[in-house]
């Protein structure tokens, strides 16, 4: 179950922070707040039917079936990743390595996958080089995301990567050239 702040609603609405929590209080938007601090959370599903209520779009972002698979040894950036596509509106699945990643790239075929270029066994090169080579699955953009020098980063370009980002990674270009990926 996903869920939204009101924060990230107001984004959304282009409205004042203070006014979607007035919109929750009054029982106009349905929502919930967390135990502690009382911070306001709205699922998804509610926020949309209250857009649609109010007759105002709803973003693309957040009807996206979009699905990006996220390959990268570490576990730290490849939940610092999850976090960012899900709050961009992705299905996002993970792999920790290039092994994990062909399984399941031949089963699911996602549209996007982030790929880190510097993994045990499968390194991310024979990975790119893998996906190039086979018909199904070469259509497949490709962002690498790794912490190898530029030289390196050109090289994966060269090899078939669609873009490329240094480690550690701005948020917003990670979703900015995630989203312009996108066939």
């Amino acid at each position: 179950m996903k869920t939204l702040t009101p924060g990230e609603i107001a984004h959304y609405c282009d409205v004042h922070q203070r006014t979607v929590s007035r919109w929750i209080a009054s029982g106009q938007l349905k929502g919930f707040k967390l135990p502690g601090r009382g911070n306001y959370r709205v699922v998804l599903e509610d926020f949309i039917c209250f857009l649609q209520q109010q007759k105002i779009p709803v973003p693309q972002a957040l009807t996206s079936t979009t699905t990006v698979l996220v390959v990268d040894d570490e576990v730290a950036y490849r939940r610092a990743i999850l976090r960012v596509l899900q709050s961009g509106g992705f299905n996002v699945m993970m792999a920790a390595d290039g092994f994990q990643a062909g399984a399941l790239l031949l089963q699911h075929k996602p549209a996007v996958m982030t790929l880190d270029l510097q993994m045990p066994g499968l390194d991310g090169f024979e990975v790119l080089k893998f996906i190039r080579q086979h018909p199904e699955i070469n259509q497949i953009k490709i962002l690498v995301i790794s912490g190898l020098g530029q030289t390196e980063l050109d090289k994966a370009k060269a090899a078939g990567a669609d873009a490329i980002l240094s480690k550690p990674f701005d948020n917003a270009e990670l979703l900015d050239v995630i989203t312009r990926l996108i066939p």
